[in-house]
């Protein structure tokens, strides 16, 4: 490698340090990182190695800028319909009805569980868990028993469901803006079962381990008073939301603008709305919108963009094929178990962005067909399945550790999330691997 692709190597590693050990200021801290590579070169006498025309100006492949603002959108968009969702209260009710029909409260739980995975394949992960955990930590109240192993359960099933959709996690979004995947593209590729189908495996096997966990609480369910929801407006929107992205590849078939253009026309009617029944919490949801992560994203975009101008991808990729060789399930068994040992630790958004340009070339080097999704598929699982080891492997675990700190204190450490999170992880991880291999190898 050159000077050039040192120094972006460099600040990229300075950058994932900081992420590792700190949990504040990603946007800043990513935003710092591409305005070194603009100004470090510019100091040293060459050209910068990113540049302001790297944000907007028109590529040969049809994207705007290194930043894909089609992705950008559909964040965008979908956060405010998710809030607008959570403010109609329907997830809920949803919870309570589940509740109600339940003949024990082990089961209420693993309803509640799957409830939330449901939910998180559409809704942020860590909102989904501040919608579903109350719920159990009221439940276990009413018990006299820990709510810990509950709000762990919830929030584990919550970030596995989130790589199954396009819109449910920003790696899946990562993903469909790398190889431009539509919405479609999650459930059925290229005459092969998606990502949504491995994750569904994975899905049946973690919750088997927390069946064979919550099976002890065999006490009759407490009555619960369903919710009122305060409007169906929302969960509508949603549902046109999801069904515009489903058609979005009759319209776009590249995936450049028209899921952006749906999921902010959704937001934008969402939020017209509200602001005419409350204004008041039209508001607050506006003050809320998660601006970092967004701004975060992007940043995250650059720095790739930065990655691959200075062969750091490629090199990076040609190491990889040297050390594995022809050997497929080899590559593909070191990029799942690599994503969710890692994964476990740091964070999954930069991660995916780096890794996948890497894998992708790892398997044209290797000679894997260009239409496989094995690789991608297998980081995705391996990536977005690890960080349920820990508390710390996902925002929504972050949220519902701080959650049982604050109503339980001291009644789960790190070992005792760890307890339930890593048969939960290894189990989920195997099946969805498991499906990954059986699709895209034999079938």
């Amino acid at each position: 490698m050159d000077a050039r692709a040192w120094l972006t190597l460099i600040v990229f590693m300075l950058l994932y340090l900081w992420l590792i050990f700190s949990r504040h200021h990603r946007a800043k801290a990513v935003w710092a990182c591409v305005g070194a590579l603009f100004v470090v070169p510019f100091l040293l006498g060459q050209a910068s190695i990113l540049a302001p025309r790297d944000l907007f100006v028109l590529e040969k492949g049809g994207s705007w800028g290194s930043i894909n603002w089609n992705v950008m959108g559909v964040f965008a968009g979908t956060m405010i319909v998710a809030d607008a969702f959570i403010y109609s209260r329907v997830p809920t009710l949803c919870a309570d009805l589940l509740i109600d029909r339940s003949p024990t409260v082990g089961w209420a739980i693993l309803s509640v569980c799957a409830l939330a995975g449901g939910i998180s394949a559409f809704v942020d992960n860590t909102a989904t868990v501040l919608i579903v955990a109350p719920i159990a930590i009221a439940l276990a109240r009413r018990l006299k028993v820990s709510a810990a192993p509950f709000v762990i359960g919830i929030c584990i099933c919550a970030n596995l469901e989130g790589a199954a959709t396009l819109i449910g996690d920003p790696p899946s979004m990562l993903l469909a803006s790398h190889f431009k995947l539509n919405f479609n593209d999650f459930f059925w590729l290229h005459g092969r079962p998606g990502i949504f189908f491995a994750i569904q495996a994975g899905a049946v096997a973690g919750l088997t381990v927390l069946w064979l966990m919550f099976r002890r609480y065999r006490q009759p369910v407490v009555q619960v008073e369903p919710e009122k929801v305060r409007s169906w407006f929302p969960p509508i929107v949603l549902a046109l939301m999801v069904a515009g992205l489903a058609c979005a590849s009759l319209v776009d078939p590249h995936f450049r603008w028209f899921g952006a253009f749906n999921c902010l026309t959704a937001g934008a009617v969402t939020l017209a709305w509200l602001f005419l029944r409350d204004r008041q919490t039209a508001g607050r949801l506006l003050k809320a919108l998660d601006l970092s992560t967004l701004l975060f994203l992007a940043g995250i975009f650059m720095m790739v963009h930065a990655l691959n101008k200075t062969g750091v991808v490629q090199t990076a990729a040609s190491h990889l094929a040297s050390l594995m060789g022809r050997n497929v399930l080899g590559a593909f068994v070191l990029v799942v178990g690599c994503s969710m040992v890692l994964s476990a630790f740091i964070d999954n958004i930069p991660y995916v962005a780096a890794m996948l340009p890497v894998v992708s070339s790892l398997g044209h080097t290797m000679g894997i067909p260009e239409e496989s999704m094995l690789l991608p598929f297998g980081l995705l699982v391996g990536t977005c399945l690890g960080g349920n080891i820990t508390p710390i492997g996902a925002s929504a675990n972050v949220v519902g550790y701080g959650l049982l700190h604050k109503v339980e204190p001291g009644s789960v450490s790190f070992l005792g999330f760890v307890k339930i999170g890593l048969p939960f992880t290894l189990a989920a991880v195997s099946a969805g691997a498991l499906f990954l291999w059986v699709a895209w190898m034999w079938l």
